[in-house]
């Protein structure tokens, strides 16, 4: 008896710690998802204000009695925001396009091909990762614009159809796919290409979805490149029309009228990572282990 009464009170503890762990836990989490949060919250607040009643505020308010959307049809009429919205979707879908098709068949030959001089070729591939992002921008200006390419898509869309991370990244998803799979697929006649298309591509598909996510907001919030290689508005992204935004349209005090625009900008991100969410981080850990 004094053994059972002695064991439920070690159970009895061990369930009170376990409980306090959560508690904290989940309080620890419930903070920090409020912090990271906040910023969203104030972007949305402010966007509902009215330009009068933002600057009569002398100390911010959590909150507003009168919200309106008038910042929000202006954000259309004051500057060509639709625009930037159909540049935008241009260059994203585009670009997301023709670096998929690259980085698929560059993964695909480094992990299953096999030809002369993979291993230094690769060792190469690799280290452009450590050359800072700064000198690559200035090379690409320059060939860019030797090209006759400044204010053009091709100009946009062309420096970033490749990434020799994401490159791999595929790799080494590409690797965790048995050999004997390949070599049963060889025996049967099958071609490399239908190989990768049949079997590699399904396979992998987290990690593709990943990929493709991320690139699909690298390019959304593009700003550095765009800003360098176009001076035309016709060719503006949503990014780069924010200072254009800022400058030309609602003025460098109309806050809440910016904040609408910033709001409709970053919705479609938003939407797209909470529906994809799982797929990344799924992808990621995928890609990120061997065996």
């Amino acid at each position: 008896m004094e053994k059972q009464a002695s064991y439920e009170k070690i159970k009895r503890s061990a369930a009170a710690r376990i409980r306090v762990r959560t508690t904290v836990t989940y309080v620890l989490l419930t903070i920090w998802g409020l912090i990271v949060l906040f910023p969203f919250y104030w972007m949305i607040l402010t966007s509902l204000k009215s330009y009068s009643s933002y600057n009569s505020e002398y100390v911010p308010k959590l909150f507003t009695s009168s919200p309106t959307l008038e910042n929000y049809a202006d954000a259309f009429s004051a500057v060509p925001l639709a625009r930037y919205f159909l540049n935008t979707l241009i260059f994203t879908v585009v670009t997301t396009a023709a670096m998929l098709l690259v980085i698929v068949l560059a993964a695909y030959a480094f992990a299953r091909l096999s030809f002369r001089g993979k291993a230094l070729t690769f060792t190469i591939f690799l280290s452009l990762m450590m050359i800072p992002n700064e000198l690559v921008i200035i090379t690409n200006f320059v060939t860019i614009t030797d090209w006759g390419m400044r204010n053009t898509f091709q100009g946009l869309i062309l420096p970033s159809i490749t990434s020799v991370f994401y490159i791999y990244l595929l790799k080494e998803n590409f690797e965790q796919v048995p050999e004997e799979l390949y070599k049963a697929a060889k025996v049967d006649g099958t071609s490399d290409l239908k190989y990768l298309w049949k079997v590699m591509l399904p396979i992998c598909k987290p990690t593709v979805v990943t990929i493709t996510i991320l690139k699909v907001i690298e390019c959304w919030n593009s700003y550095v490149w765009p800003r360098l290689i176009t001076d035309d508005e016709n060719y503006f992204l949503v990014s780069n029309g924010i200072q254009e935004i800022r400058e030309n349209g609602f003025g460098r005090e109309n806050i809440p009228a910016m904040m609408a625009a910033v709001v409709v900008i970053s919705v479609p991100l938003i939407i797209l990572f909470l529906v994809f969410h799982k797929k990344i981080m799924e992808g990621v850990s995928r890609g990120g282990t061997k065996g």
